[in-house]
């Protein structure tokens, strides 16, 4: 049961507001609550689960509106509150505060309060998911999973070409972040081999070369970021429109709408034709990846004058997934090609500059550099599509021809109507279907079709597009009509575009390689949702969406897809001829093709509680629900689940595993699947040898073995790729795409072979080269190797319980179909599978099922080749029951008073006597009649279980205030059937009453004396519910009686050799009645029993076992066929039952090495876990111990499966042997264990197989690794088994027993080890029945060294609300601890006082197996109380090994020289220094200078390089990931600290501190007597407090998230140090996203406890809360204890005055004699201009660097030891550009901040002076310009006596002051065009010199608080105007003037000013 509390709302809208919250389907709502903002309701609500668990995924969706009185209720918001804290929470129960979101999924700042709780149902197993799947084969349905995206613009040139036109410049795209250039968002294998890597190849064949740019572009895929996974999660679409070039029309005002998924963003309105915008906009998303990705980008260019008819200028649209797959996620500074989106023949509609960028949680987004305007750009060259190719207006021409198949969408009421009043049935045609084709934001559909299952619609759909298209999928959705409601969606297929086309070659090169979109004649299949109709909403309607795998077939459609270059372009719809449907014909033509499917094990099953059985369905074929088909045998029997003794359940088949075998009728399509499979095959081959090399090269080979294994892999190679593609010549049914996918295929081939031939018998090459090269070659052959026109549907194997489907498996038919070229990978192979949830995601928490099976699929004309295949005896049985019943209970069995057929089928129904059956042709008896009942249906739920609490109901009744009496039925089972009295209860033989008595369940909501109360209400024999309290009305109550028996040993050993008593083999099974549940004994109520009789039929010899395909349901007597409902009802009760025997079976001894796991989930409060490891084995399972209180648990146990038996070819066996499943789980004391995680091993069968580490999942993520080995022995002598009906005896039940209960015996009951020779030694024991790990395979162990350097403990939070305040550390490694001392307050001193630890421990020699190192916080608090308050888990541990050495030779030497330095001085007194040259500072330099001259922006710098001044190092990242400095944690690194459970998604929630600390590994000598290497710790700094001043520079931030509706932000600054805080609200920077601050901030601290400085943006607002915009933290302690003086940045030169003036507190001398001694070397020695260190001499001529001579240096000595730390790779003078994060995504980036941060201990005295960073300001002139006069000017107006003439006057402006235009007099009547003015015109405006910029400040709406500044470069326009009086004064010409770019013609006086 789940209930819900809703307690209240608030910040809602002024309303009357309602709740509501839906569950599983089921709305539940609260009362109204008038006028309140802040409603408080407190009511609760229960949802019945109905004997369902809870799933992690599961969610209630809570809505809340406004009441009204008319009309519909107003929506105020909503939220989905995921119950997953629920679950993990040990009371089950969990408090929500969420946030509502509005419509749009933005946060409305209203929250919702509620409680949830759960009641698990009762015997509910712990939550898990299931495994990874070994295979993760591509199906036809291509929304399953995030397809690799590839555009077809894109890859219509060379390799080259392509990369550097459409990805980054060559320098970004050689970064560090290349590692990402192939993110692949595909369906992945288990390691991620089954990724398809990159789409249609992109080189011609003809250009190839060995040694390609594709290469260096894949090196980044072995190293790639995980695939994202397909759960909704923070998405990012950042669009930024930078300008707009040659826009269509006059006098228009454009501006930019973005529309993504709903969201749309505009621009401001610009004017113009070439418009720049520069605006970013920021659209976030909470969706699945494979959602957002299928929307589209829609960019629209409007007119804002226009009217909205025909406001747009032009479009572009591509898919989000499109950008998200290039690489870094972006395109960066593109055009796009803008057209008209109704009328794509227009052309061109101009052009568009653009950034798009895709970014997911963890994406880095790539820097944005660049100008944003850029006059003479190339823009041909840099459009969004291929170069030298134009947009082309281009038809898709859909043809829709028919579908087949289609389920029932409509309810059957009406046609049931029709039957009942004699009408003919139409009740599978009850759907009216019509096709719709969306394809880039484009709908077309075809006519509906009104009751037709089979539509022939016959319609041509043209679509106008514009070529090649930036959309990748074209959606065929086929949608049923409903004329009251919605149209229901039937399926959905996806044609990939990049799967159908192929771009050219080199560009002028004709290769014929590239084609147009092209698709069929072909069928497309559906698939979807189970195809049973229901009146219900349907649970899994989302899957016929085409969102996830979809479960069972819905149908097909028969689709052609052609595309024209055309100039016309229109959309319309028209039927097809029918010259052309004639063609299409031999499309439809259908051979038989035949489906074998053999189950040999169905094991780890769950919540079984109903038999079993599994369905095989192709198509429609096979499906036992759908009546449009024969029924087939496509169901295995029925079979009761058994459990294994451990934790599982399991099918008993033994020796006679069930087969289904059905026929069917599909086009012929081999050509298509060999070409398929052989691709396949060889890339199956070519990854083997490639893994295989890798992993000589891992472990070292030499080189012979290498280089043989090399060549080995070529030789494969050049000979698969030989190899000729299957022809399509005598093909009929071949499409142009099949020719084109050949051609393209067999060109690659050919490129392969001579690639690979070079690589053979060229020079000498490389060995990475050749593994890159083989690697591209596997990623180009996966390219291949995907078949777009694969029409036959996938099989579905269904498990069923009764008539419910619970899981699924799709198997695509390529890979198991037969051919005799080219088989697929699986046929007629065993193959392990796993079961599926219909929708699950790969986390659910319980694993539906594993089946072993083998599956055979082939042309009915190629059956007789399935001999070759089949294994065992396939035999097919005739079966009838034989009933009878006794009157009275009491008389003799026989058939007086039977109303059923003596003898009928299995429902009784059907009359069936022995001599109406005969064999089918290809078949004879095999024996006579023969008894055999079905034991598997008739197993007690005891079977396979040590205990078991047997349990009856007592039930008394009265009428109502009356007395309690006994009933009739006076003991029931928990159904209210009848059962046996609770003294009748017999013990089954082989058991023993555990429980001398019989006693009451108090355990449940009863009364003290055990009874619970109900009301009968007619006509029901029994109450519906119960209660505990009882009350007058009551009728009925019961009470539970519980006993427990055990299995005892020594009967089971005395019952499996007793011989079957005479009763049993009679094999009667008994039933009260017909109907109810059979059981073996007989019992005193029983009235009715029957028994199976059987007869084998086995096929000749002549046809052997493909003689099973001929059966076609002909088993019995078949009625007149004539009649369809007697031919129905026949074949569906005698669907024949085959079998497969095996006389045989092989006996395995499995020994499970476990040895020890790490990096576990925790899943208990106290951040640890207390695992164990059930490990199954096919129908075996047994767990390990439990170790406590561990994350990294070392088990050492061997688990040894005694005797496992397995069926079939034991050389398969050997060469693939089953796999093995270890799951992890956490136990608990009270509640069901927890699932921690899975891992799927493979069992060695070589003797002493070594340890390997198995990667643990928890649905897709990582739970941990497992160190284990699995080692498989054959034993000598088989299983004999007995084949039933060969002597006409009852099947022996001893091997059922043996199967049952020899695991558990020999588990539980081990007296001495077995006899047998042919099994090794048991291993040690260590407790009885626990046995360890053998000598040979446990790692082998060394005495080691572990130092630990314990600093301290920061930021620790409270612990049960109480503050940490005395903590000690705990450190453990290889079950070795060692404890530090107490820290007596961490507010006054978080370091320990004695920081150093050592750990002398025996740790294994091989890192591969070293145990991780396990860091504990222990809190001391009153009264002994010692609680875990953090942990931490330190799993690589090589990066802290070390070689102990003794300290330095340098250090050691004596120092004879003497040590001179310069001055003992620490400040640097500068205030009376003055200018060295007159006249120097004539040009103004200030630190902005220097900041623009390190940045390479030299127009803004002046002269100030000339000058030879020092430049900065700016970083484009955090100063801790600069390459070079140790993540500035080389002394002591930070180490989260964690507790509590962990979460299932997102950042951790539960990291409560760090530990500041070090580690230093290194061997000891096993000698204890040999000494001991020195202590690595030895001269640490001291670890007491330090007052330190801290400046913070804060230079500017980029890229930042708009948070005003205006798409900007007014961003501030707000800094804190421990308690400290800086707020700069009053300074905020109005308007903008790329600000510029230049501020300083002085703040002091106290290191180590205020280390975190933590640098925020906010964003002002007038009225509302100022929101953060983002907030980066700088860990200060590191970079005060770094090594790599990091405090403050070392410049290039020293100059004690100037712009670059020292501000160190230290000299450079001083500072070189600390790094000396703090690095252990020799002190450097000063002599006369001159330095000597480490036996170097510096002198001035090292100083040389060509640069001008600097007048504000310092001394020459100072200056040396400058150059020397620089040398020593110290942190130099530098800006760092942070990136910020927002709480609301943690995990995407918010912009970036340019800073630097000086921290200076006050113990060694004042630092030298600020930098003055403080913005430029513009400042005031004015500019003069004269108008002397003008010539040649148009005559414009005539005269009164008709000669040209005009009134001329000019106009000027300066650009951005168009307010301020200034006009001359007017010259009128020029008659030669010229004008005489003398006119002076005078625009005051504000410049800013060094950046030849000027600034405008302004207001962008009169309603705007603030004005936005704006910098544009000084231009003059002036134009001429001819006056007119009485119209509009006409224009002229103009002239623009950069004042920039001017000539200055000095003046002859010095004084006078400069002119232009």
């Amino acid at each position: 049961m789940l209930r819900c509390v809703l307690q209240r709302a608030n910040n809602l809208r002024h309303s009357d507001p309602l709740a509501s919250i839906t569950f599983r389907g089921s709305k539940k709502k609260t009362k109204v609550i008038k006028n309140n903002p802040n409603p408080v309701w407190n009511e609760g609500f229960e949802w019945d689960l109905k004997g369902i668990p809870l799933d992690s995924g599961a969610e209630i969706h809570c809505v809340i509106k406004d009441h009204e009185k008319m009309g519909r209720n107003r929506f105020l918001g909503e939220s989905r509150v995921a119950l997953r804290d629920v679950l993990n929470s040990p009371n089950l129960a969990a408090s929500f505060t969420v946030s509502l979101l509005d419509t749009k999924r933005n946060i409305t700042g209203a929250t919702l309060s509620l409680q949830v709780s759960y009641i698990p149902p009762p015997g509910s197993a712990p939550i898990f998911q299931p495994p990874p799947q070994p295979e993760a084969p591509q199906h036809n349905n291509p929304s399953v999973e995030l397809d690799t995206v590839t555009m077809i613009s894109l890859d219509t040139m060379g390799e080259e070409d392509t990369e550097s036109m459409l990805m980054l410049e060559p320098t970004e795209d050689q970064g560090p972040d290349d590692g990402r250039s192939m993110v692949i968002v595909g369906p992945q294998g288990p390691q991620g081999q089954e990724t398809p890597t990159a789409q249609t190849p992109k080189r011609s064949p003809s250009s190839y070369n060995v040694q390609g740019g594709r290469r260096k572009r894949r090196r980044g895929a072995s190293s790639q970021p995980k695939p994202l996974s397909n759960n909704k999660q923070n998405l990012q679409v950042r669009v930024r429109i930078i300008e707009g070039r040659q826009l269509p029309g006059i006098n228009i005002n454009p501006v930019v709408k973005v529309t993504v998924a709903g969201q749309t963003k505009r621009t401001r309105i610009r004017k113009g034709n070439n418009p720049v915008f520069d605006e970013t906009f920021f659209l976030n998303f909470f969706e699945t990846p494979s959602d957002l990705f299928d929307e589209p980008i829609f960019i629209t260019v409007c007119d804002s004058r226009s009217l909205r008819t025909d406001a747009v200028i032009g479009e572009f649209k591509l898919d989000v997934g499109t950008v998200y797959h290039e690489h870094k996620h972006c395109f960066l500074r593109k055009w796009l090609l803008l057209c008209d989106p109704d009328d794509l023949s227009a052309g061109d509609r101009g052009y568009l500059k653009v950034t798009l960028i895709v970014l997911a949680a963890g994406d880095e987004p790539p820097p944005d550099k660049g100008e944003c305007v850029e006059d003479k750009e190339d823009i041909e060259g840099n459009l969004l599509r291929p170069a030298g190719l134009s947009l082309r207006g281009a038809i898709f021409t859909l043809r829709v021809f028919r579908a087949e198949d289609l389920p029932q969408m409509d309810d059957a009421f009406m046609d049931g109507m029709r039957q009942i009043l004699g009408f003919d049935s139409n009740r599978k045609n009850l759907v009216d279907p019509l096709v719709e084709v969306h394809f880039a934001g484009k709908t077309v559909c075809t006519r509906i079709l009104e009751k037709n299952a089979n539509p022939q619609w016959n319609q041509s759909l043209t679509m106008p597009i514009r070529f090649p298209s930036m959309c990748e999928k074209m959606r065929i959705r086929i949608l049923d009509w409903d004329r009251a409601s919605h149209n229901d969606v039937i399926g959905t297929a996806h044609i990939c575009m990049s799967k159908v086309s192929a771009p050219g070659g080199e560009i002028n090169v004709d290769d014929s390689l590239g084609f147009l979109p092209t698709f069929g004649p072909c069928f497309v299949n559906l698939y979807g949702s189970p195809r049973e109709f229901t009146a219900f909403n349907d649970p899994y309607e989302a899957l016929n969406l085409g969102k996830g795998e979809g479960v069972a077939y819905r149908g097909r459609c028969l689709v052609e897809l052609s595309t024209k270059l055309v100039d016309k372009l229109q959309q319309k719809t028209e039927d097809i001829t029918s010259d052309d449907l004639l063609v299409v014909e031999k499309f439809l033509r259908k051979r038989k093709f035949s489906l074998f499917a053999a189950f040999y094990s169905a094991t780890l099953l769950q919540d079984v509680d109903d038999a079993i059985q599994f369905e095989v369905s192709i198509g429609n074929y096979g499906n036992k629900f759908d009546y449009t088909c024969l029924p087939l045998a496509s169901t295995s029997q029925f079979s009761r689940a058994v459990f294994d003794g451990c934790h599982y359940y399991y099918l008993p088949w033994g020796n006679v595993k069930p087969v289904v075998v059905l026929s069917s009728e599909w086009e012929d399509i081999r050509p298509r699947i060999e070409a398929l499979n052989m691709l396949l095959a060889i890339i199956e081959r070519l990854e083997s040898n490639l893994q295989r090399v890798q992993m000589e090269v891992k472990v070292g080979s030499d080189m012979d073995q290498l280089e043989l294994r090399v060549v080995q892999l070529l030789d494969q190679v050049i000979t698969d790729c030989s190899e000729e593609l299957p022809s399509l010549n005598e093909w009929p049914c071949v499409t142009p795409l099949d020719r084109s996918l050949r051609h393209l295929r067999c060109l690659h081939l050919q490129q392969i072979v001579q690639a690979a031939t070079a690589l053979k018998h060229g020079p000498a090459t490389d060995l990475s080269t050749v593994l890159e090269q083989a690697e591209d070659w596997a990623g180009r052959l996966r390219t291949m190797a995907d078949e777009p026109q694969n029409s036959i549907p996938d099989i579905v194997i269904w498990m069923m319980q009764g008539d419910r489907r619970v899981a699924y498996h799709r198997i695509p038919a390529h890979t198991v179909l037969f051919s005799q070229q080219h088989c697929g990978q699986h046929c007629g192979q065993l193959q392990t599978v796993f079961l599926k949830y219909p929708q699950g995601s790969g986390g659910e928490a319980k694993l539906p099922g594993q089946l072993r099976v083998k599956v055979w699929f082939g042309l009915a004309a190629d059956s007789k080749h399935f001999n070759q295949y089949a294994e065992g005896k396939l035999s097919v049985f005739a079966e009838t029951y034989e009933n009878q019943t006794r009157l009275a209970l009491v008389g003799s069995w026989g058939t007086t008073g039977l109303t059923y057929p003596k003898f009928s089928d299995v429902t009784g129904r059907v009359r069936l006597p022995k001599e109406s059956f005969k064999p089918s042709p290809g078949w004879s008896w095999a024996g006579d009649w023969y008894i055999s009942p079905e034991k598997t249906l008739l197993y007690d739920v005891d079977a396979g279980h040590m205990t078991f609490t047997e349990e009856v109901f007592e039930n008394q009744m009265r009428l109502p205030g009356g007395q309690w009496i006994g009933m009739p039925e006076g003991y029931t089972d928990v159904n209210g059937e009848k059962a046996v009295p609770k003294d009748e209860v017999e013990c089954p033989p082989g058991w023993v009453w555990e429980e001398e008595e019989w006693s009451e369940d108090l355990n449940r909501p009863v009364d003290d004396q055990g009874w619970e109360y109900g009301l009968t209400i007619p006509p029901d024999r029994r109450p519906k519910s119960w209660v505990p309290a009882e009350k007058m009305y009551h009728t009925n109550r019961r009470r539970r009686w519980m006993r427990m028996r055990r299995r005892d040993q020594q009967r089971m050993e005395a019952l499996r050799k007793q011989r079957p008593d005479e009763a049993e083999r009679e094999g009667w099974e008994y039933a009260s009645l017909f109907g109810w549940k059979f059981h073996l004994k007989a019992r005193k109520t029983d009235s009715f029993r029957r028994r199976r009789w059987r007869c084998r039929m086995e096929p000749l010899e002549k046809t052997g076992p493909a003689a099973i395909f001929a059966l076609e349901c002909s088993l019995s007597s078949i009625e007149d066929k004539n009649d369809d409902k007697s031919v129905t009802t026949t074949f569906g009760v005698n669907r024949p039952t085959i079998s497969c025997f095996f006389d045989s079976g092989t006996r395995y001894h499995l020994r499970c090495y476990l040895y020890q796991a790490r990096d576990l989930v925790a899943m208990d409060k106290d951040s640890f876990s207390d695992p164990y490891a059930i490990v199954s084995f096919l129908h075996q399972s047994q767990k390990t111990v439990t170790v406590r209180n561990s994350l990294n648990p070392t088990w050492d146990q061997t688990l040894i499966f005694y005797e496992v038996e397995i069926f079939g070819d034991p050389e398969t066996t050997m060469a693939n042997p089953p796999n093995i499943m270890v799951e992890l789980y956490d136990q608990d004391t009270y509640g069901a264990d927890e699932f921690m995680g899975r891992c799927l091993c493979q069992p060695s069968v070589s003797s002493a197989p070594r340890l390997a580490w198995f990667p643990i999942r928890r649905g897709d993520r990582n739970a941990g690794e497992l160190l284990a080995a699995f080692e498989l022995i054959r034993r000598e002598k088989p299983t004999i088994h007995h084949i039933p009906g060969q002597e006409g005896e009852v099947m022996p039940s001893t091997h059922v027993l043996e199967e049952l209960f020899l695991p558990g015996f020999l588990f539980d009951n081990l007296q001495q080890w077995p006899e047998d020779s042919d099994l090794p030694y048991a291993p040690p024991q260590r407790e009885p029945n626990i046995f360890m790990v053998p000598q040979g395979i446990k790692p082998v162990l060394q005495r080691t060294a572990i130092e630990v350097l314990a600093w301290g403990v920061r930021n620790l939070k409270s612990f049960q609300l109480a503050s940490v305040t005395s903590p000690s550390l705990q450190v453990e490694c290889g079950g070795t601890m060692v404890q530090s001392c107490v820290i007596r307050s961490v507010k006054k001193k978080p370091n320990f006082d004695v920081n150093t630890l050592i750990i002398d421990v025996r740790l294994p020699q091989e890192e591969l197996y070293m145990p991780p190192i396990v860091i504990k916080v222990i809190d001391h608090q009153p009264f002994g109380r010692k609680p875990v308050v953090g942990q931490c888990t330190i799993r690589s541990l090589e990066d802290f090994r070390c070689c102990p050495r003794d300290e330095g030779e340098e250090g050691e030497e004596e120092r004879d020289e003497v040590i001179q330095t310069p001055r003992d001085d620490v400040l640097i007194d500068i205030d009376d220094k003055e200018l060295l040259i007159p006249g120097q500072e004539e040009e103004f330099m200030d630190w902005w200078s220097k900041f623009y001259a390190s940045t390479g922006q030299r127009n803004k710098c002046g002269t100030y390089l000339e000058k030879g001044f020092d430049t900065l190092q700016v970083y484009d990242r955090q100063l801790e990931k600069v390459e070079g400095f140790s993540g500035l944690s080389d002394f002591c690194q930070t180490f989260r600290l964690y507790r509590g459970k962990t979460q299932d998604e997102g950042e951790d929630p539960s990291v409560v501190g760090e530990f500041k600390g070090m580690f230093k590994i290194y061997p000891l000598p096993d000698d204890p007597s040999t000494p001991l290497p020195p202590r690595q710790f030895r001269k640490l700094p001291p670890n007491g407090t330090e007052e330190c001043l801290v400046r913070v520079y804060i230079i500017q931030a980029n890229g930042l998230q708009p948070k005003d509706p205006n798409g900007k932000c007014d961003p501030y600054v707000k800094i804190s140090l421990g308690r400290k805080t800086v707020n700069d609200h009053d300074n905020y920077i109005p308007c903008t996203l790329d600000p510029v601050f230049g501020k300083l901030y002085e703040l002091t601290c106290s290191l180590p406890m205020e280390k975190d400085l933590r640098v925020m943006l906010y964003d002002y607002d007038m009225l509302t809360k100022d929101e953060k915009i983002g907030e980066t933290v700088i860990d200060l302690e590191n970079r005060f204890l770094s090594k790599y003086g990091a405090c403050c940045g070392l410049p290039q030169t020293y100059c004690v005055s100037g712009v670059n003036q020292w501000r160190d507190q230290l000299k450079p001398s001083q500072l070189l004699n600390r790094v000396c001694e703090r690095q252990n070397f020799r002190r450097p020695v000063f002599q006369h201009g001159r330095v000597q260190f480490r036996g170097r001499h510096y002198t001035a001529t090292d100083l040389e660097d060509g640069k001008p001579s600097n007048p504000h240096l310092g001394p020459l000595e100072e200056r040396l030891s400058l150059h020397i730390l620089r040398t020593l790779g110290l942190v130099p003078e530098h800006l760092e550009t942070r990136p910020l994060y927002s709480p609301l995504q943690p995990d995407i980036e918010q912009g970036r901040l340019m800073l630097w941060v000086d921290v200076f201990p006050k113990s060694l005295g004042l630092p030298g002076p600020p930098f003055n960073i403080t913005p430029r300001k513009a400042k005031r002139f004015f500019l003069r310009c004269i108008i002397w006069n003008t010539s040649d000017v148009i005559l414009d107006d005539v005269s009164i006596s008709g000669e040209r003439m005009s009134d001329i006057y000019v106009k000027g402006w300066l650009h951005g002051h168009e307010h301020n235009k200034q006009k001359t007099d007017v010259h009128y009547r020029s008659l030669g065009g010229d004008g005489n003015f003398n006119f002076r015109f005078l625009f005051p405006f504000h410049y800013l010199p060094a950046e030849q910029l000027c600034t405008i400040d302004k207001k962008e709406h009169f309603w705007s608080m603030d004005k936005a500044e704006t910098k544009l470069p000084p231009k003059l326009t002036l134009q001429i105007w001819d006056n007119d009086k009485f119209s509009f004064d006409d224009y002229l010409g103009s002239l623009e003037m950069d004042l920039n770019h001017m000539l200055r013609r000095p003046s002859p006086q010095r004084s006078a000013p400069w002119t232009c």
